[in-house]
């Protein structure tokens, strides 16, 4: 019975050392890629009827023909955050 507390609290530990919301999104992000819209530095205009913290997806083809789709943040300067990237597959094994 001791055993199986001790794994659900440090299961517990880690589950809460891995969850971060967007508003508690402290890192610098990841840098920017050709197609990344803010490959070039950030925007010239400003989002700014859209709520701080919250996020939209940018999908774009890069510079060896890959779909990829980034996740951006608003930071609370107005200035985008990129939270996440993900590279689609080239090819699908479905063949429907």
């Amino acid at each position: 019975m001791k055993r199986s507390i001790a794994v659900v609290l440090v299961f517990a530990l880690v589950l809460t050392g891995c969850t971060t919301s967007a508003g508690s999104y402290s890192s610098a992000g990841l840098a920017p890629i050709p197609g990344s819209i803010t490959y070039s530095g950030q925007p010239r205009t400003k989002l700014t009827k859209s709520p701080v913290g919250s996020s939209f997806p940018h999908t774009f083809t890069d510079q060896w023909g890959r779909q990829v789709e980034e996740i951006y943040i608003i930071q609370p300067d107005r200035s985008l955050l990129i939270a996440a990237r993900h590279y689609r597959p080239v090819f699908s094994l479905d063949d429907d």
